[in-house]
């Protein structure tokens, strides 16, 4: 038994595990969320194409956990479409944005991967994604805590975001009994505390559009360039913990104090744009375990995380810009 686990009642403890590992058979896409959008952005189809890479042994498939992610930007107007194949200037030349979620470097469990978490990205893909996006392309890197982290590490550094391969958590308590009662709180960013950026992203560009709280389900934290506009930064408190192996903690798991890192922030990169979220299932909509309690866009606290996902595309099609004193030109 781990030491979180130890820590928590089986109750408690239940979502954090079940939100965290790849024996998800617990975890369904939930069919039947469907939030409002009025009106979309594009009519049906005609927006620009977001491609939602699947050629990584990515945890997130638009016929997966992440098909509420795909029909949410459908019924705004994008065409969406799986991207099966390894990442080049010739495979991303269809694509306006690419969505990635939770890329793996294979399909093996996570307790069987080495560490160092190996890259899901070769060097020449990685290569080719900074290109496209110079010259106008927009990435969306959406990747959650150990493993996953990790291996998206080599991508993110690659535009100057610092991955951390760990747990971002709201830390320990030394009483047994506070200490379940923070891991069952769930992590908030609200504009009212500043953890949620007033931003483009935040206000919206119509009436109906504004966010002004939205709810992440553990995740990891990451360090930004000095250019980055944040969107999501973490309280005062939170760590991260840095176990050997994914989900395996004991008593001296190292922790790095994470409060004021980001897990959400977006980045203008040459004439292109790129948007970084660390935790995945704040995209998603899901049903776990055997009595179906939501995770994701149909959580309670969640209810605004499909606006800001539908925002972050606005932002990063051009449809939305953040003020112009917080916008800076990476080089």
């Amino acid at each position: 038994m781990s030491l979180l686990r130890s820590f928590l009642a089986p109750a408690l403890c239940a979502p954090l595990i079940a939100a965290a590992s790849p024996a998800a058979a617990q975890q369904a896409s939930d069919r039947d969320y469907r939030p409002p959008i009025a009106p979309p952005a594009y009519a049906a189809g005609t927006g620009p194409t977001l491609c939602l890479d699947e050629g990584h042994h990515n945890f997130h498939t638009l016929d997966g956990r992440y098909r509420s992610f795909g029909e949410l930007l459908r019924r705004d107007g994008y065409a969406v479409r799986p991207l099966r194949a390894r990442l080049s200037a010739a495979t991303l030349k269809p694509c306006s944005i690419l969505a990635i979620a939770n890329a793996q470097p294979s399909d093996a469990n996570w307790s069987d991967y080495p560490s160092p978490t190996p890259s899901a990205f070769a060097a020449d893909e990685v290569r080719a994604v900074r290109r496209w996006v110079e010259r106008g392309g927009r990435l969306w890197l959406i990747a959650d805590h150990m493993p996953l982290a990790g291996a998206s590490a080599s991508l993110a550094r690659a535009f100057g975001v610092e991955f951390l391969d760990g747990f971002a958590m709201p830390g320990f308590d030394a009483d047994p009994q506070r200490r379940a009662q923070r891991f069952a709180e769930p992590t908030l960013f609200r504009r009212s505390d500043g953890t949620l950026a007033a931003h483009a992203v935040t206000r919206g560009g119509a009436p109906g559009e504004a966010v002004e709280q939205v709810r992440s389900f553990t995740g990891q934290a990451f360090r930004l360039p000095p250019r980055a506009e944040p969107v999501l930064t973490l309280p005062p408190g939170y760590v991260s913990l840095q176990p050997a192996q994914a989900w395996r903690f004991e008593a001296d798991t190292p922790r790095i104090d994470v409060g004021g890192w980001s897990q959400g922030a977006l980045l203008r990169v040459g004439k292109g744009r790129a948007a970084f979220f660390g935790e995945a299932a704040m995209f998603s909509a899901q049903r776990q375990g055997a009595q179906g309690r939501p995770m994701g866009m149909n959580a309670p606290g969640a209810e605004r995380n499909h606006q800001l996902a539908l925002n972050v595309a606005h932002w990063l099609s051009g449809r939305l810009d953040a003020p112009p004193a917080a916008a800076g030109a990476v080089p």
